[in-house]
């Protein structure tokens, strides 16, 4: 997620040139600015800010804004005046938190906050139902607020390297989610509801403390992709052989497929998966004979 944004700016930083950022200085420059960038985009990505100018907030057509790369730590409240925004990019900051106001765009499909320092998510984050992309990566989060269930139109959500010890219940109400990644936290457990979340098709939960699986993760049967690297599991539900589109045994992080490499499994289940990820979901099916 948000993969091509730093050749994206390396590509605007050469093109911007020398002393762009000193004509930056009225609304009505940085709106010629947005026209050179695009109609009603504009990025100050990589431009050692330590404050969002003030200019900025005047800016009421804007519908995609790029402040990444900053040194940002705070936003104010006057950013629920660009309530046009469709993408915030506000990945790689110092933001400890994010304000109240954000809630109030409500047209936004794209948020993009993860490397930053945030250690909670603010409530009103939930009243922007047409968010469709969001990642809170590489931050300090332990949870979520019940009020992200409403984001029912949410299929990408990354919320890897935190600290969760448990899967947020607002997660359980995602149902359009097609991607969700978990690497990296400290969960120590995922309740049957995962069951729910019957649209995804990669699920990420590498590097946890995971010692078992629940049933209802059988039945998802649109994963391509299931990662368990790096847990603590040493069984696996007979029911598993359900998830079909796990065409074999991978190793390579980004390869479709069934990644369970460094994991204490019994015995049994580490000598059959020699045979590939058939002969596993056979040995599965016959319920472990």
């Amino acid at each position: 997620m948000g993969g091509r944004v730093c050749r994206e700016e390396a590509k605007e930083e050469k093109r911007r040139g020398p002393g762009r950022e000193d004509s930056l200085m009225s609304a009505d420059k940085i709106r010629r600015f947005t026209k050179q960038s695009g109609h009603n985009v504009l990025s100050l990505a990589r431009r050692g800010l330590k404050d969002a100018p003030g200019e900025l907030w005047e800016l009421l057509e804007l519908e995609k804004l790029n402040l990444s790369l900053n040194n940002l730590k705070a936003l104010p409240p006057q950013m629920a005046l660009l309530s046009n925004l469709l993408v915030l990019n506000l990945w790689g900051n110092q933001l400890g938190s994010l304000p109240a106001e954000i809630g109030q765009l409500r047209r936004l499909r794209v948020l993009f906050v993860y490397r930053n320092r945030l250690t909670e998510v603010p409530e009103e984050l939930g009243a922007c139902t047409q968010l469709e992309v969001l990642s809170l990566a590489n931050n300090q989060l332990s949870s979520l607020p019940a009020s992200l269930s409403n984001l029912t139109k949410l299929r990408k959500l990354n919320l890897s390297h935190n600290l969760m010890t448990h899967l947020p219940g607002c997660i359980y109400s995602m149902k359009a989610l097609v991607f969700l990644d978990l690497s990296c936290n400290r969960l120590e457990n995922v309740a049957e509801n995962i069951q729910a979340l019957l649209e995804l098709k990669i699920l990420i939960m590498e590097g946890n403390h995971l010692h078992s699986l629940p049933r209802g993760l059988c039945f998802l049967t649109r994963l391509e992709l299931l990662n368990l690297d790096f847990n603590y599991i040493r069984d696996l539900p007979e029911e598993m052989h359900h998830l079909s589109r796990l065409d074999k045994l991978a190793c390579h992080p980004l390869d479709k497929g069934l990644h369970i490499v460094h994991n204490p499994l019994m015995k049994p289940l580490k000598e059959v998966m020699e045979g590939g990820l058939g002969a596993l979901f056979n040995y599965l099916r016959s319920g472990g004979e």
